[in-house]
């Protein structure tokens, strides 16, 4: 049998293809209505093509959520019936216990829905043999995903590589000042493809609701790129890579460690989170002083500092960072982190299990030279890749890779976001509180 396809070009139009169990029932099916709702709310097309004709995804969505009476939806083609129904010319007839509908060409469509659409095939049966699991790759992209470029003068950052070499799947992204790297156990067909980021953002939410996953690479005969494939119990979803050669990623890890600390991300995100809210603007720097077995994070202006447990190695060492940068570092990071640092100039690396991200600090004033004083915030030379003649997705200097704070408040939103950060951290660590179940007195009964 098969399988659908769900092929994002760039440039072109989106098209996907939701496979359904079902039966055939003359020109039209039967499937079960609680199949057909999954695969619409995991689409992310906004009109759907059912037996050649067109309507809303999201219309006939909440239609089928609202009908009772049966857990079977029989579909099939109709010229209407003027006896029951207004609807003249070709159209859907609906039919879910004693409820009859009639759905009409481009029904629950405006002239606001993006042209984008998912075909409704259906088939008697589909397998998917897993080979990771859906939850983990959805982890393992939420990961990656926000350390891509948002600028658009740098297409090959503005994707994720995909990599399968040696038994593990590498996930990569970059976008000139940080570097993430994910590994995960895999054995699949070796090869690489570049995949845009705007296309995985609304997989990653779908993956959770997955319950079978499996990736692949495929050729395009002997075309290059590669092919991403991705099979679920529903949907198949296939992108042609895109154009361009990723940089060698492995040369910007660091090597050379001076100074290293181990301390538990949560501890440091409340700590972070009151300084973005002390420090009260939108763009802020934080001062990691690392050594004598802690961490002690203070803003730049010393308007307040936090004290975190660490296991230290190494000389005592002081650097600054974006506190954004940090923030995300952290959350990226989860559960404990090893921070390793070679001087307060270098790329800093954050390590957990299977995952390493490379941020660039700030330069200290005490580090500045005369020289540096009167440079501008310069990209570097590894600036400004092109399909053509990509650039690496080099780590920046760092003068170069975070603008010194500026006054400009923070948005009230932003402020209540990093509190409730901060109160969902504190609540996550309260132990819950043991229930006693307290013995009923007996009731006297006359």
């Amino acid at each position: 049998m098969e399988l659908p396809t769900y092929r994002i070009a760039r440039g072109g139009r989106t098209i996907e293809q939701l496979n359904i169990e079902g039966k055939r029932s003359g020109q039209g099916f039967l499937a079960h209505k609680a199949v057909l709702v999954s695969a619409l709310s995991r689409a992310l097309a906004e009109r759907a093509m059912l037996l050649d004709l067109t309507i809303g995804r999201k219309g006939f969505l909440t239609y089928l959520k609202s009908l009772g009476g049966s857990n079977i939806v029989k579909i099939v083609p109709s010229n209407g019936d003027a006896s029951v129904s207004r609807v003249a010319g070709k159209c859907l007839k609906v039919v879910c216990g004693a409820n009859t509908s009639y759905l009409e060409h481009m029904a629950w469509v405006g002239e606001k829905t993006p042209l984008t659409l998912c075909d409704i095939r259906v088939s008697p049966s589909n397998s998917v043999s897993p080979n990771l699991g859906a939850t983990e790759l959805s982890d393992a992209l939420s990961r990656v995903l926000p350390f891509t470029s948002d600028e658009t003068t740098r297409p090959i950052l503005q994707c994720v590589l995909f990599r399968v070499k040696d038994g593990k799947l590498t996930l990569v992204s970059a976008d000139g000042y940080r570097l993430a790297v994910l590994t995960l156990p895999f054995d699949g067909y070796e090869g690489q493809v570049l995949v845009s980021r705007d296309d995985l953002k609304g997989v990653t939410g779908a993956l959770k609701r997955a319950r079978r996953v499996r990736l692949s690479l495929d050729k395009n005969g002997d075309k290059d790129p590669m092919s991403l494939v991705l099979d679920t119990e529903l949907i198949r979803y296939t992108w042609r890579g895109c154009g361009g050669n990723f940089p060698d990623y492995e040369k910007l890890i660091p090597a050379e460690t001076n100074t290293r600390a181990s301390f538990d991300t949560n501890e440091a995100m409340k700590a972070v989170s009151s300084l973005k809210v002390v420090a009260n603007v939108k763009a802020w720097a934080v001062d990691l002083a690392i050594g004598d077995g802690k961490v002690i994070v203070s803003s730049t202006d010393d308007k307040g500092t936090a004290e975190i447990p660490a296991d230290t190695t190494g000389e005592p060492i002081k650097i600054r960072l974006d506190g954004g940068y940090l923030a995300e570092a952290l959350r990226a990071c989860g559960g404990m982190v090893e921070l390793r640092v070679k001087d307060a100039r270098s790329p800093m690396l954050f390590a957990a299990p299977d995952y390493e991200l490379v941020v660039m600090p700030m330069l200290l004033p005490e580090a500045k030279k005369p020289a540096d004083t009167a440079k501008t915030a310069e990209p570097d030379k590894g600036e400004a890749p092109t399909p053509a003649e990509p650039a690496e997705p080099k780590v920046e200097t760092a003068e170069a890779v975070a603008p010194e704070p500026t006054a400009e408040p923070v948005p009230a939103e932003e402020v209540a976001q990093a509190v409730a950060e901060a109160e969902a951290i504190t609540k996550a660590e309260k132990p819950k509180a043991k229930k006693h179940n307290k013995a009923k007195e007996p009731v006297a009964v006359a």
